[in-house]
């Protein structure tokens, strides 16, 4: 039995599914893997994320210690960067092997059509 911010989880599997499980935090995060990125970059490269659900995501994966957030307000306009924490880097195995699973799941399933 594990505990995270006074909720019980019952097994390893579901700790790191409460970090990265979800429709976007491992979609967040392999935009990641190259370094850090602001805000917009991460938008566009997921169009079909919403701007709100964005936000949300970026906030609980930076509140979890995965993320870090930078705001550099030298000069105009903000400019806000996310990129991964030492912590966040431990994941690269785990996003390593969804991401070749995702790449190879089309050749081994009729309900998957790559565009």
């Amino acid at each position: 039995m594990y505990t995270i911010d006074n909720k019980k989880y019952p097994c390893c599997t579901s700790v790191t599914m409460r970090f990265i499980g979800g429709k976007w935090k491992a979609v967040i995060l392999y935009h990641l893997i190259e370094g850090a990125r602001r805000y917009n970059e991460i938008r566009k490269s997921i169009p079909t994320i919403t701007e709100r659900t964005l936000s949300l995501q970026l906030k609980q994966l930076e509140d979890d210690g995965i993320v870090d957030r930078k705001v550099f307000t030298e000069k105009p306009p903000l400019v806000v960067e996310y990129e991964l924490t030492e912590f966040g880097k431990t994941l690269l195995p785990v996003l390593e092997v969804i991401t070749d699973w995702g790449k190879t799941a089309p050749e081994r399933s009729k309900k998957i059509i790559r565009n």
